[in-house]
């Protein structure tokens, strides 16, 4: 037979999150993974109420309470559960009661992690498809605008009257107009050349781009890492990818507040366990450019990434479209949170890639 001290070492070598629960909904015991969940130690915890560790909702503490009446055993699917420390976790649990210890055995699944991958992995396909379709356009109406120049350069010869040229002139300009947004829209025409590179000479690079741009106006603030090793990256095209958004948030910020109030701030991390779509990442560095702009209309939040969608007067939409595009070439990943008085883009680059999987 196993003893108390065994039986504690079995429980605590699970992934599952363990907690034990009295009679009185009280906590009796917490194992390691249910520890890391709740943020808090079972020395500290043992004894108290569960209401005062997890808040949950009235109808869940009365399934736990006839759990223990009826002894039938329930589960609960994606429960928010509000933590102590005033974090949100999203959860699916199974209650057991135990009738021969008086107790409830709550065996608890976090679900925050699965869903943020399958989210990222639903928006990087629809981003893909997005960008084959207009890609796909971008191809369709280049074509036809070269012979459209030709044939104004030709007309132009051919004009009797020398102030006619003005007309085919237009033309002209404006084909080249939509021939530079049609190549825009293409993205980079070059695969990008992965190197090892430090990124904060690209972050440095891309701060004194947007300081000579804002003349020195707007607030920059550095929040580095040092210890972040080389980044394989293409630094010019990273260097766009970045300062697109560093422009766009320096360009809100005038509009909205001035630049003289605003503040940027360029912060590095390195973070373990990612995952990128389906694929796994022991080491990532994480990128965030932020600032205290005036948000991102929720509207448009979902969409920023798309082609053609801007939430300023003159914008073009297409800055932000780019920076994914790059993103995604360096096998990375761009997110967004945004409210009103605070926008942070977060910028994930592979430091060491693992196979694909499942994204568990």
């Amino acid at each position: 037979m196993l003893n108390d001290r065994q039986l504690r070492q079995l429980l605590d070598s699970l992934t599952s999150a363990v907690l034990v629960l009295d009679d009185q909904l009280s906590l009796c015991y917490l194992n390691n993974a249910a520890e890391d969940l709740l943020a808090a130690s079972n020395a500290r915890v043992e004894g108290m109420p569960l209401q005062e560790v997890v808040r949950e909702s009235n109808a869940a503490l009365k399934a736990l309470h006839n759990a223990l009446l009826t002894g039938e055993k329930f589960t609960v699917r994606r429960a928010r559960w509000r933590l102590h420390n005033l974090k949100t976790r999203t959860v699916d649990y199974s209650v057991s009661p135990v009738p021969e210890l008086g107790v409830l055995l709550v065996e608890v699944q976090p679900m925050d992690r699965l869903l943020r991958i399958a989210r990222e992995d639903a928006l990087l396909s629809t981003q893909e498809t997005a960008r084959n379709l207009v890609r796909g356009m971008a191809h369709e109406v280049k074509n036809p605008l070269g012979g459209i120049r030709g044939a104004a350069q030709l007309l132009q010869r051919e004009l009797p009257d020398a102030s006619l040229e003005e007309y085919t002139q237009i033309i002209i300009e404006e084909v080249d107009r939509l021939r530079n947004l049609v190549d825009r829209l293409l993205g980079p025409r070059q695969p990008v050349q992965l190197v090892p590179s430090n990124v904060h000479e690209i972050l440095e690079r891309v701060a004194q781009l947007v300081e000579a741009e804002c003349g020195g106006e707007l607030l920059i603030r550095r929040d580095y890492d040092p210890s972040i090793p080389d980044v394989p990256a293409d630094p010019e095209q990273l260097i766009q990818a970045l300062l697109n958004i560093a422009r766009n948030a320096m360009q809100a910020i005038d509009e909205s507040i001035g630049l003289t109030n605003g503040e940027m701030v360029l912060r590095t991390r390195v973070q373990r366990q990612f995952t990128i779509g389906r694929r796994h990442c022991p080491l990532v560095c994480r990128i965030e450019i932020e600032d205290n702009g005036p948000g991102i209309a929720e509207e448009i939040r979902e969409r920023i990434f798309f082609p053609m969608i801007s939430g300023r007067a003159e914008g073009s939409g297409l800055g932000l479209s780019i920076s994914q595009n790059i993103i995604n070439q360096h096998r990375g990943l761009i997110k967004c949170d945004s409210r009103p008085g605070r926008s942070v883009f977060q910028i994930y680059l592979p430091l060491v890639t693992e196979s694909a999987n499942t994204g568990t």
